[in-house]
C-alpha cells in the first residue's frame, strides 16, 4: 500500500461502505457516497483521480449517449477504462465514481476515465483534475430556471476550462457559440460536412441565432437541427471553423440507426436520429485523438447499446416499447423527427414532470413541433406526469384529437394502457424524473433488469 493521508483513507473507506449499503438497500445511491467522501476530505478527488487520463464530456444534449459511446470504444480497444455510466454527472456523483473504482494497490498502468459532467459542475472537477480532453457537444436552452440562456451556460463551462489551459478542447464546430472562444487551449472541431436536408432557414424558436461578434443574424449553407449547421455571418465574416473530423456522406437514416461516412470511411450507428450522428461523430473524434484503430471504432459504434432511457427498447407483453428522454425543445424536435421516419401503426406516451431535475418551467413545450406528429398513423396517445394537463392542452392545440387521449395518473395505469395497445410500437417521450420513475417501476415488474 502506498502513502495516503489519514483523512483521505477514511474518506474512501467510509464512502465505499456507504456505497455498498446504498446499493443493497436502495438499489442505487450514485451521489450520496460522494457527498460523504467530500465531507471527510474536500480534496479527495485529487487523490482518487491521480492515476487516470481523463476525458470529460459536457454540453446540453447528448452527454450520456456520447459518454457511453466513447467508453465502449475505449473498452473495446482493451484499454483499462472507467466511466460514470449511471448518468450521475454532478460533482458528488463524479467523486463517487472514482471512489467506487479506487484501489489501494499501487498500479503503474495509466487508466482512462470517460466522465460525463454537468455544465455547471465542470469548474469543480477541473479544480482538481487536468483532463487530456474536454469535449462539448452543444448548447441549447434547458432548465431555464437553473441555467438561464445558452450564453450563461457557456460562461459556466468556460469557468471550468479556464483552470486547465493545457487540456485539448474537442468542440462541435456546427455550434456557433464555440467558434470564437477566447481560451488558451488547443481547439479541434468536428461537425457535418454535408447537409441532412435542404433547410437553410433557422426556426424562430432556435437558439443562438445571432453572431457572437457583431450580433447580425447568421446565414446558413445548411442546418442540421435547431441552430446547428454550416453557419456564417454576412455582417463581420465570422464563420464556422475548419473541421478536423466530419460527416461527409449520409447514406441511410431509419428508426433503427444510420449509415454515414466519417472522414470518407463508412460507419453504421446503432442509434437513430441526426443527434445520434453528432454523438457518434464526437465519440469517433475522441477515439482518433486516442489513436484507436478504425476497425475497433466501426465495430463499437455498430454494437453499442443505448444508455438507459435514451432510445432504450423494451418488450412489454410482446409490444415493442422505446423510451426516449426529452428535456428541451431542440432534443424533443429531434425525437419527433426520428419518430416521423416510422411508417408503422404507432402509439405515443408523453410524460411531463416539473421537478427540480426537469426544470420547474414547462412553457418550453410550446416550442416543440408536435404538429409534425399529427400526420402519422397514431392509435393511442397516453399522457401522464405531474404536468399532464399542460401536455394535453399543447397536443390539442397541435391538432391531435382529444378523443385519442388517455390520461394516466400513475405508472400502473400507464403500464396497463401500454399492454392493451394495438399497433406495432409504443414511443414513450419522457422528461428526466418521469423517465427515472418509470424505469424504477418497470424494474419492479421485471421488464427492466437493471435500474442503473
Amino acid at each position: 500500500m502506498f502513502k495516503i493521508k489519514i483523512k483521505s483513507l477514511l474518506s474512501i473507506l467510509v464512502s465505499k461502505f456507504v456505497m455498498k449499503l446504498s446499493k443493497l438497500i436502495f438499489q442505487g445511491g450514485t451521489n450520496f457516497p460522494g457527498k460523504i467522501a467530500l465531507k471527510l476530505d474536500k480534496d479527495i478527488l485529487k487523490t482518487i483521480a491521480n492515476n487516470y487520463e481523463v476525458i470529460l464530456i459536457t454540453g446540453t444534449n447528448g452527454k450520456t449517449t456520447t459518454t457511453s459511446m466513447i467508453y465502449s470504444i475505449v473498452k473495446d480497444s482493451n484499454k483499462p477504462v472507467i466511466t460514470n455510466n449511471t448518468g450521475a454527472n454532478m460533482y458528488t456523483g463524479i467523486v463517487a465514481c472514482f471512489v467506487s473504482n479506487y484501489s489501494f494497490k499501487k498500479s503503474v498502468e495509466k487508466k482512462i476515465a470517460v466522465i460525463e459532467v454537468d455544465e455547471a459542475n465542470l469548474k469543480f472537477v477541473t479544480e482538481y483534475i487536468t483532463p487530456r480532453i474536454i469535449t462539448i457537444t452543444n448548447l441549447f436552452r434547458d432548465q431555464m430556471d437553473r441555467y438561464g440562456e445558452v450564453y450563461t451556460t457557456l460562461k459556466k463551462i468556460l469557468e471550468g476550462i479556464d483552470k486547465v489551459p493545457t487540456s485539448t478542447l474537442l468542440l462541435n464546430g456546427d455550434e456557433s457559440l464555440f467558434g470564437n472562444l477566447d481560451v488558451k487551449n488547443d481547439l479541434i472541431y468536428y461537425g457535418f460536412g454535408t447537409k441532412v436536408n435542404d433547410n437553410k432557414i433557422v426556426d424562430i424558436n432556435a437558439d443562438a441565432k445571432f453572431c457572437t461578434i457583431c450580433k447580425s443574424p447568421y446565414e446558413y449553407n445548411f442546418i442540421t437541427y435547431n441552430h446547428l449547421g454550416d453557419f456564417h455571418c454576412t455582417g463581420c465574416g465570422y464563420k464556422r471553423p475548419a473541421l478536423t473530423y466530419f460527416v461527409d456522406k449520409i447514406i441511410e437514416l431509419n428508426t433503427s440507426g444510420s449509415i454515414v461516412n466519417f472522414n470518407s470511411k463508412e460507419y453504421y450507428i446503432n442509434q437513430p436520429g441526426t443527434y445520434n450522428i453528432y454523438n457518434a461523430l464526437c465519440a469517433y473524434s475522441v477515439a482518433k485523438l486516442l489513436d484507436i484503430e478504425d476497425t475497433i471504432i466501426e465495430q463499437s459504434l455498430k454494437n453499442v447499446a443505448s444508455s438507459f432511457g435514451r432510445q432504450e427498447t423494451l418488450n412489454i407483453e410482446g409490444t415493442e416499447v422505446k423510451i426516449i428522454l426529452v428535456k428541451n425543445p431542440a432534443g424533443y424536435d429531434e425525437a419527433v423527427n426520428t419518430i416521423n421516419l416510422d411508417k408503422r401503426k404507432i402509439n405515443l406516451s408523453l410524460m411531463l414532470n416539473d421537478n427540480y431535475a426537469d426544470g420547474k418551467d414547462v412553457s418550453w413545450i410550446w416550442d416543440v413541433n408536435f404538429e409534425r406528429l399529427t400526420s402519422l398513423n397514431i392509435n393511442k396517445v397516453m399522457i401522464s406526469g405531474i404536468r399532464m394537463y399542460d401536455m394535453a392542452i399543447r397536443l390539442k392545440v397541435a391538432g391531435f384529437s382529444s378523443d385519442s387521449f388517455l390520461l394516466c395518473s400513475d405508472e400502473e395505469t400507464l403500464l396497463n394502457k401500454i399492454k392493451s395497445c394495438n399497433g406495432e410500437i409504443v414511443y414513450i417521450l419522457a422528461t428526466y424524473t418521469a423517465m427515472i420513475n418509470l424505469r424504477k417501476f418497470l424494474h419492479t415488474k421485471g421488464y427492466i433488469k437493471k435500474i442503473w
